[in-house]
């Protein structure tokens, strides 16, 4: 086996065997500066374990390792197999357990065991379940680092301060988007919310449905994305009162690329269909759809068969469903 280690051999020359470059040993040693005082015997038996029982395929175990090198270190009856045991009882399908490890492998350097309890005791006063919150963990296993007092508490009572019942809409919005406890509340979240409610108008029962609905937007940057999404949306003649209803209507429509997604479908709705923009205010779905699988293949049948419909009853249903609409069966 290439992972084998024979008497005297460093790690240096272990990790090359095992397919790890000299830029990636050299970044490697900087990350972790005692690297090269590890035991090579030791660590092909993390090696072995992680890649034969827990399943990580070779290449992303080496990107693992390169990542996180003091996983090497870890003793593997007293520490990992214990830590993969844990991880294996959340109910966890195959493979998945592998894939969290790989995306978080400080987790093995947790204690999983003692801080299981407690955060789900957490969780289950906002009504998220044991079996909920195993797969907010495999989404998100960074989530197992941070404290339920520092973190955890302070995204809840944000959320609660925008209206948000603690019994019920909290735990839907974390388990629809487990990453966004990982943002900070005073430098992500909060300045999110208020420009939603200030520069869009979002409030009350609306602010509280977009949130609900797609709970990623409060992690987005301002100034990076939503502002000029808006920006560009408002150059578009849009008034603020067809922003606020696009937003409630669909909101990506802040965080989908201006360049890719956005301008190119305006553009076709005025220049190829001739409708008016003020059509996409009724239905804000149409950002979703495909330029050329859905809008332009739909916009080619209806011209073909002169009919005229809304941009809903034209978008608002499958293949199947807009051939049969349309008298197009036999074409599908």
């Amino acid at each position: 086996m290439a992972s084998g280690v024979s008497n005297g051999k460093s790690l240096t020359q272990w990790l090359r065997e095992n397919g790890f470059d000299e830029e990636t040993v050299a970044r490697m040693s900087r990350r972790c500066k005692n690297l090269h005082s590890f035991d090579a015997g030791e660590a092909s038996g993390v090696w072995d374990y992680l890649l034969t029982s827990v399943k990580i395929e070779r290449r992303r175990l080496r990107h693992v390792v390169a990542k996180c090198p003091k996983v090497l270190t870890l003793p593997v009856d007293g520490k990992l197999v214990p830590t993969v045991q844990c991880l294996a009882t959340l109910q966890a399908k195959p493979g998945e357990v592998a894939q969290a490890i790989a995306k978080f492998p400080q987790i093995l350097f947790h204690s999983v065991e003692e801080k299981l309890c407690p955060l789900l005791a957490f969780f289950q006063t906002l009504g998220v379940s044991e079996k909920q919150l195993a797969k907010m963990l495999m989404v998100n296993p960074r989530l197992i680092s941070y404290s339920i007092e520092a973190k955890f508490s302070q995204t809840v009572d944000f959320l609660v301060g925008l209206g948000m019942d603690k019994e019920g809409m909290i735990g839907k919005i974390l388990t629809k988007e487990p990453y966004i406890m990982g943002y900070s509340v005073d430098k992500r979240l909060r300045p999110t919310a208020e420009f939603l409610k200030s520069e869009v108008g979002l409030q009350g029962p609306d602010l509280k449905r977009v949130i609900m609905s797609f709970p990623d937007i409060l992690s987005r940057d301002v100034d990076k994305i939503l502002r000029p999404n808006l920006v560009f949306l408002q150059s578009c003649g849009f008034s603020k009162g067809q922003v606020m209803a696009l937003v409630a209507g669909y909101p990506p429509v802040l965080i989908k690329s201006v360049k890719h997604c956005l301008e190119p479908r305006i553009k076709f709705l005025v220049e190829e269909m001739g409708r008016d923009m003020g059509e996409v205010v009724d239905y804000p779905q149409f950002f979703r759809h495909g330029l050329k699988r859905s809008l332009e293949y739909r916009h080619k049948v209806l011209k073909q068969k002169n009919s005229s419909c809304s941009l809903s009853e034209m978008l608002d249903c499958n293949q199947k469903k807009f051939a049969m609409k349309f008298g197009l069966v036999a074409a599908v």
